[in-house]
């Protein structure tokens, strides 16, 4: 009845905060460099304020959403063997592409050189955290306290726990069933809370972006700009190539349409290098955008957050390349083979550890004898990097999500292919007192 404006959409909103963030990053590290008011009370104050608090923001529905959508989705699946079947092809899919990534990455930084002729003599030490054994990460993987991991963010011992505690309450008959109707509530309830917290994502992005660009000029990129164009190359291949074919290969469904949808996704995975902070706007798209549903979204995407790191693994490939050509050391065929297995496990073992991508680098350099030190020279472009990285690993997250719901017969095709869906959901939001029939 009423007469509204056509507000932009959110991508649109969040493109243009972080295109403004990027400009006032630049103009002040250009003409305000020396400013101590500027780089003390705006820098270092409304912007980095303003970042932290929309980072944290996402961060505090993670364990939540990961929690209670997990407990849903396993809770509504009486059949056991569906859920080994679920998490069987879901593993299986996150390590092939991990391990198609490394070798595209290989590949490409083999076929450019991007190391040759480089000096990496004067790198200074990095020194790596000691990555955990894969004995470890397996026993690591079962809590001892459930409310622990949750204070401290654990998320492969989330995921457990959420999916035996599913487990239980299918099993529980009678209570079991009220215990879940409770929990599809609380599940309602979060993805309202993401849908509020969406409305300020624009403004985080702006102070993200602006707080970055500010520290980080041009010439940290030109520095490395062989390095730089063949890991974005190889990332943009893996993200709009591969994923694309494997989505057409197996479900059949537009890749276009796919790519259209997952905009805001991408954006969000973008802005916040993270891909942890991104699983409540993954969620949301996977089942909203994409017609994924809730009790395959709910496990695909939080184990693909934990597990599946493609964008790490091609810096990986990519960077071992780089550094050996730069030290001039020539690696065998059986190196690159070890550095495509240790690569792929890693994005497993190094689940949950602070720094990964740099801890997961030092792991494959040691297992193929390079020196670590040469870390510390690709570390000034690492966080633009790790931005690409990230929009990567969610988009891999959503095609194996799409995919394992097509084989599963869990997939909504005509809310895939209807490019309103989420349009209508999002009217629904201004109508909180409406009541279904």
């Amino acid at each position: 009845m009423s007469t509204t404006k056509k507000k932009m959409s959110l991508t649109s909103r969040v493109i243009l905060g972080m295109l403004l963030g990027i400009l006032t990053g630049f103009l002040i590290r250009t003409f305000f460099a020396d400013v101590t008011f500027i780089h003390e009370y705006i820098v270092d104050g409304l912007f980095d304020v303003g970042g932290k608090i929309f980072i944290a923001s996402l961060k505090m529905l993670v364990v939540p959403l990961v929690f209670v959508s997990l407990v849903c989705g396993t809770s509504s699946l009486k059949d056991i063997a569906t859920l080994g079947r679920l998490g069987g092809k879901t593993v299986a899919f996150y390590l092939a592409t991990t391990a198609i990534a490394i070798t595209l990455a290989l590949f490409l930084a083999n076929l450019f050189k991007p190391g040759a002729g480089a000096d990496l003599s004067a790198a200074t030490t990095f020194v790596a955290k000691e990555a955990p054994t894969l004995g470890s990460v397996i026993v690591g993987m079962f809590p001892t306290n459930p409310i622990s991991s949750m204070a401290n963010g654990n998320t492969l011992q989330i995921i457990v726990f959420a999916v035996l505690f599913g487990i239980a309450i299918s099993a529980a008959g009678k209570p079991g069933e009220r215990i879940a109707e409770i929990f599809k509530d609380l599940n309602e309830v979060i993805m309202k809370l993401v849908a509020l917290l969406m409305n300020i994502a624009p403004f985080g992005v702006f102070f993200l972006m602006a707080k970055l660009f500010t520290g980080l000029g041009l010439d940290a990129i030109f520095n490395l700009i062989n390095y730089f164009l063949v890991l974005v190359a190889a990332l943009l291949i893996h993200g709009l190539v591969t994923y694309s074919a494997m989505l057409k290969i197996f479900t059949g469904l537009s890749p276009i349409t796919f790519l259209k949808k997952m905009e805001d996704a991408v954006m969000f995975a973008f802005s916040t290098a993270s891909s942890n902070a991104t699983i409540p706007v993954t969620m949301e798209t996977a089942t909203k955008r994409l017609g994924v549903n809730n009790k395959i979204a709910s496990f695909t995407v939080p184990l693909g957050a934990t597990i599946n790191m493609d964008g790490t693994a091609i810096m990986q490939g990519v960077a071992t390349v780089f550094i050996a050509q730069a030290f001039n050391i020539d690696l065998s065929m059986g190196d690159y083979v070890a550095v495509i297995i240790t690569a792929t496990l890693a994005s497993v073992g190094t689940a949950g550890v602070p720094g990964v991508g740099l801890i997961m680098l030092a792991m494959v350099l040691n297992q193929v004898g390079l020196p670590v030190e040469g870390i510390a020279i690709i570390m000034g472009v690492d966080r633009l990097l790790d931005m690409i990285r990230t929009a990567v690993n969610i988009t891999g997250d959503s095609v194996v999500s799409c995919i394992v719901a097509k084989t599963e017969n869990e997939l909504d095709i005509e809310r895939f292919n209807d490019p309103q869906a989420a349009v209508e959901d999002e009217k629904v939001n201004f109508h909180p007192l409406k009541q279904e029939s």
